[in-house]
This record gives structure tokens, C-alpha cells and sequence, in this order.
């Protein structure tokens, strides 16, 4: 049988890159691809008693429909948590739980988008918003990345130029997939610049409670007082992601479509694990829980850079991010990226080819991204050994 395929699916082809990331799933390639937090990150004993609990107290609505907007407990902590610890809300938000971040990201290109339409993001950005993005038949227009985020006189011209823009896309704080960090002087003129072109701005904050170096910065959300920023965030990093809850914050009018469009997808998210998102927030002191986490990732991290910095050669750089899950590695001017990531993973370690996040992965990259939350250290320690055979 012939079978017929929509013009939005049938415009996202499979990449070559995808070849190389299979090796990934093999059992003897060490992996330094993945993007998974570190398994001793989870709280495994508190889910375990707050489910237990939460099924012996209260199965009913732990195993029942709910409402699309969220379970009210956990929006009202989400709420306060975003509005003590990072000054994030204003009278006209609403807060919105989502089937992780990426159904938030997915629910606003939904309401916000016609096909034709342009979405601005940085470049490179992550590929699960990349592909949510061409899956409504948009343009991307991306904006150069430089060491504190964003070129400014990039995003200016994109945003003078581009008239069917409607939103910003970025991830502010240890950007998928360099680990670079948005200045705040830059964050305060990207808020400007999309105030005074009245555009829209999409925050993805997947790793912010993840700084392990330096010192925290305002979300740009934190200083929206015009109902300019959506802002997406995620248990997936600070509990753990198979709970498949995120959330958003919001302007109310949007949050409205974006809640009628969710009845579309999944109804709701599912009801028990955001019951344990609840109780785990209301029950656990989450300054001592981020520390532990940033205990795990400040070590694992420094673990893999003294690697590289020690059997690396000098013509390969790396940046050296102070939170998240990821580096970004670039070979020298003229290298040839996917055939080294080819054959390292015929060496035995998967890393990801920069290609894969780039707005146009055909342009020329001649970097990739290592994951140092997910490997064991051995593993680290190995794949960079192995890495650094290839590179010599």
C-alpha cells in the first residue's frame, strides 16, 4: 500500500549524523554522546517513599483524569518557588504544567506560529526545539553564538530584516549544546531589543539550578514586565526525567491557547508524577538538594576537562562551561567534523556532531558536543583517552 504522509513530516529527513549516534545504543561503545542527567543524580529513596505514600493515602487522584492546566498544589509551588528563589512571575502570568519542557516548547510554536512564519534562535541550539520547530514548517533564523551568548548586532539585524518573526528562541543559562552562558548585560539588551521590536521571547531553562562555577544570574524572565517572555522549565534535571514534568510561566492569554491546545495532545500531564513533583518540593530542602547535584556535576566535569587538558592537542579547543550537562569541542580551522565523529565511533566512543544543532546543519561546523553527566568515570576517563588517540 501507498501511504500518505503530511507536508510537515514529510519535510524532516533523517540525517547521516543519525548513523554515527546509533553506535551510542551499542553496548562496548563508550558513550559521550548522550544528554541524560547522571543516574546518581535521582533521589530514587524519596520517589520511592512519596509514591508509596501518595498510593496508600491518596490513589484516587494519583490514577484519575485532571485538569489540562495542572495539578493545583503543584502549580501554586511552582508558582512560589519561581517567584521566591528567582523573582519570576507577575499579575498577569499563569504558571502551566507540560509533559516536560519540550511539550511547553512544542504547545507555544503551536499557538504561535503559521507555517512560513520565522522563529529566531541561537546558533547552535538544541535539536529537540530545532526539529519541534521545522515540524510546523517554519524558518529558523539563527543568530550567531559568541563566548557570553548572543551576537547583539546579529539578533538587531535579524529582527530589523525579518518581518514574519515571532519568537526568540534560547537557553540563557548553559546553552545545549556549548554550555555557554548568557552574560547579564547581554540578557538585559536581548530583553530590550525585544521589547523595542515587540517580539516575543521563549526562555528554555532546562539546567539553571545546575551552576556548579560562578555566580547566578537574573533569568530574563525575572525582569519581564511587558508579557515579552515565555519561560519553559523542568523537573527533568533536578528530579528526574522519565516523570516526563515540566512547566511554564507565562502571560495568562497565551497560557489560555496554549492549555486548549495541550487538551489536544495529552489531555493532561500524567496526574501521579505530578504529585510527587508536589510533595517532593514541599518535603525536601532544595538548597541542599541543588548542592548535592552540583557536587555530582562540578566533579564530573572537571574530571573529564582535566582529561583533555592534559591529552588533547593544542589546536583543538573546548569551552569550559560553569554548569549544565555539556562541552563543545572544536577541531581546527578546515577539519573534516563528521569523519572524525565517524571514526570515533568506529574507535569506540560516540560524541555528537556540532551539524546536528546548527539552524542550516548543512553549513560547514567543525565542532561536537561531549556529555560528561551521564558516563561513569571510567568511562570518562576512557572515551577522552580513546578521543584523544584520534586527535594526536
Amino acid at each position: 500500500m501507498d501511504y500518505f504522509f503530511s507536508d510537515k513530516i514529510s519535510a524532516l529527513q533523517p540525517s547521516a549524523i543519525r548513523e554515527i549516534l546509533k553506535a551510542a545504543s551499542d553496548p562496548g561503545v563508550i558513550s559521550l554522546a548522550a544528554g541524560n542527567p547522571a543516574p546518581e543524580a535521582f533521589p530514587r529513596a524519596a520517589i520511592a517513599a512519596i509514591t508509596a505514600e501518595i498510593l496508600e493515602r491518596d490513589p484516587v487522584s494519583a490514577l484519575q483524569y485532571g485538569i489540562s492546566e495542572g495539578y493545583e498544589p503543584l502549580r501554586l509551588a511552582v508558582e512560589a518557588m519561581l517567584k521566591q528563589r528567582y523573582g519570576i512571575g507577575r499579575g498577569f502570568d499563569q504558571v502551566l504544567i507540560t509533559s516536560g519542557a519540550q511539550q511547553g516548547i512544542d504547545l507555544a510554536t503551536k499557538v504561535l506560529c503559521n507555517e512560513g512564519d520565522v522563529v529566531l534562535c541561537e546558533n547552535p541550539s538544541f535539536i529537540g526545539a530545532l526539529n519541534t520547530f521545522r515540524s510546523y514548517n517554519v524558518r529558523l533564523r539563527g543568530v550567531d553564538m559568541e563566548e557570553d551568548g548572543l551576537d547583539l548586532g546579529q539578533l538587531e539585524e535579524a529582527l530589523r530584516t525579518e518581518k514574519n518573526a515571532r519568537f526568540l528562541y534560547l537557553i540563557a543559562n548553559f546553552n545545549n549544546p556549548t554550555g555557554r552562558c548568557t552574560s547579564l548585560e547581554k540578557r538585559r539588551a536581548i530583553y530590550a531589543l525585544a521589547r523595542r521590536r515587540g517580539i516575543l521571547i521563549l526562555e528554555d531553562n532546562p539546567y539553571g539550578d545546575l551552576r556548579f562555577a560562578g555566580e547566578d544570574i537574573p533569568s530574563l524572565k525575572s525582569f519581564d514586565e511587558d508579557g515579552l517572555v515565555i519561560y519553559a522549565g523542568s523537573f527533568s534535571k533536578i528530579i528526574a526525567p522519565g516523570l516526563r514534568v515540566g512547566f511554564a510561566c507565562l502571560p495568562a492569554e497565551i497560557a489560555s491557547k496554549m492549555t486548549v491546545a495541550k487538551q489536544g495532545a495529552d489531555v493532561h500531564t500524567g496526574a501521579l508524577a505530578q504529585m510527587i513533583c508536589e510533595r517532593f518540593l514541599a518535603g525536601t530542602d532544595l538548597d541542599e538538594h541543588f548542592r548535592r547535584l552540583r557536587d555530582i556535576y562540578r566533579r564530573k566535569s572537571g574530571l573529564m576537562l582535566e582529561a583533555m587538558g592534559a591529552s588533547f592537542p593544542p589546536a583543538v579547543t573546548w569551552t569550559k562551561p560553569e554548569g549544565g550537562l555539556f562541552l563543545w569541542c572544536s577541531l581546527p580551522p578546515a577539519a573534516d567534523m563528521t569523519a572524525f565523529c565517524r571514526s570515533a565511533a568506529a574507535a569506540g566512543v560516540a560524541v555528537v556532531p556540532g551539524s546536528a544543532f546548527l539552524t542550516q546543519p548543512e553549513d560547514y561546523c567543525r565542532s561536537f558536543r561531549l556529555n560528561f553527566s551521564t558516563p561513569p568515570d571510567e568511562s570518562i576517563i576512557r572515551g577522552i583517552e580513546l578521543l584523544a588517540g584520534l586527535l594526536r
